[in-house]
């Protein structure tokens, strides 16, 4: 089997003009179609996708997610939006300047969250080796499966998207390769609703005219330093010697000869988890009073809250990362003696640190971070010397609860601790 038919997902041994059975015209065709077992899967402007699926007024016209001041960012934008030239990370300002016709609205965490969750659950129906890097994105090992299923992955993977567009109506793209790097790249390539496959004969050549910056890890330092040297495509890598490469970049050397030729040997892990946790937000106008700034520092941690209880993790170290208006980043971080999961924990343990920052400095963003994670098991333990703690618990418990049941926004604790700047208010 050499070809495949992505609508109706049959298999030929030659390429048709047509699929045969349902007269299609989206088919792919390659020599290593029938063996390659590690995939890359990615969902189409993910947030944006979920936005049209649920509205469809918004179908056929430009949508951005994201924060909906001009001093917001771009979360993601439909691929209307993308023609613009509009993409993620984008200040809002700029956005709205590239295409003033577009739907600004602001991410729905828990409805996307609700959605990957769906779609991961199909992922996990074809292996137990699914390793999610983000929301909306995930490797898949099929290696072993093809008895289980009784087709090779590359026909699992094409009903794989069917079946999610049929019936979550969100699309994906797919990479298949040999290993980890490869596949990502190849998901990448013939966006939305692609399908594209790097073999073992052709990686090399299929490498060789891309941009460095197509090699995870290199970011703009790493792409000023190499372009100072006038490498500016993966072909320019592969011609060098590994050890001049090390000589120069030092241990980064070796890790860009090897990928450049192809080479990773990273197995997809399905214990993999994320090494930190956060929530930040880009504020609407500079503040600098401690109450105002405490505001928006419990709704951090309470989303941080909420993403370690989802992940059944509990978190040792914490950050409080602050961006003045002359976009100066600041960062503090505590070590705590056990693991918590408790957002209000997070908040009384972070709040001397950004009463010292609350000088009258005027800040843009504020964020709240964990890592140094543990299992959700060891998360705040009894203590005697802070009895509150496992009321709080169950407090929060609760509160979880009944938000998943009825929405985000259905409860509060509080007003989000509003009262006098250090002491939560009544619950």
């Amino acid at each position: 089997m050499d070809a495949l038919c992505l609508d109706c997902c049959t298999a030929f041994d030659a390429l048709p003009v047509r699929c045969p059975s349902c007269f299609g015209r989206r088919l792919i065709s390659h020599t290593d179609l029938s063996s390659l077992t590690i995939a890359h899967v990615d969902c189409d402007a993910f947030y944006a996708a979920v936005e049209k699926r649920d509205n469809p007024t918004l179908r056929d016209k430009p949508l951005i997610i994201g924060g909906t001041s001009n001093r917001g960012v771009v979360s993601t934008a439909c691929y209307i939006a993308r023609m613009h030239g509009v993409h993620s990370a984008m200040p809002m300002y700029k956005a709205r300047k590239l295409c003033p016709s577009a739907t600004i609205i602001p991410p729905n965490m828990a409805t996307y969250r609700e959605v990957s969750r769906q779609i991961r659950a199909y992922f996990h129906a074809l292996t137990p080796s699914v390793e999610p890097l983000s929301i909306d994105e995930a490797f898949l090992d099929l290696t072993g499966t093809r008895a289980l299923h009784r087709a090779p992955a590359s026909v699992l993977l094409a009903r794989l998207a069917r079946d999610i567009e049929r019936d979550i109506g969100i699309t994906v793209s797919i990479g298949l390769s040999h290993n980890k790097f490869l596949a990502k790249l190849a998901s990448d390539l013939d966006k939305p609703r692609g399908f594209s496959v790097i073999g073992r004969a052709e990686t090399q050549d299929k490498l060789a005219p891309m941009p460095v910056t197509k090699i995870y890890g290199v970011g703009k330092a790493t792409f000023r330093a190499l372009q100072k040297d006038g490498l500016t495509t993966i072909g320019q890598l592969q011609s060098m010697e590994d050890t001049l490469l090390v000589r120069r970049y030092g241990s980064i050397g070796l890790r860009l000869a090897r990928l450049a030729r192809g080479e990773d040997d990273r197995s997809v892990s399905a214990r993999s988890t994320a090494k930190s946790v956060s929530s930040e937000r880009t504020l609407s106008h500079d503040l600098r009073d401690l109450g105002a700034l405490q505001d928006k520092m419990w709704r951090a941690c309470e989303q941080v809250s909420h993403d370690l209880k989802a992940k059944g993790i509990a978190a040792t170290t914490l950050t409080l990362k602050l961006k003045t208006s002359g976009h100066r980043s600041l960062t503090r971080s505590k070590s705590l003696s056990d693991p918590t999961q408790l957002a209000r924990r997070m908040y009384e343990e972070l709040l001397p640190m950004l009463a010292k920052c609350a000088d009258g400095t005027p800040y843009r963003l504020i964020g709240v971070g964990a890592s140094k994670f543990s299992d959700a098991k060891l998360a705040d333990p009894v203590d005697l010397a802070a009895p509150e703690r496992e009321r709080q618990k169950r407090l929060e418990n609760a509160v979880d609860a009944l938000r998943d049941r009825f929405g985000p926004d259905s409860i509060a604790l509080g007003r989000g601790y509003k009262g006098k700047p250090g002491k939560p208010g009544k619950q």
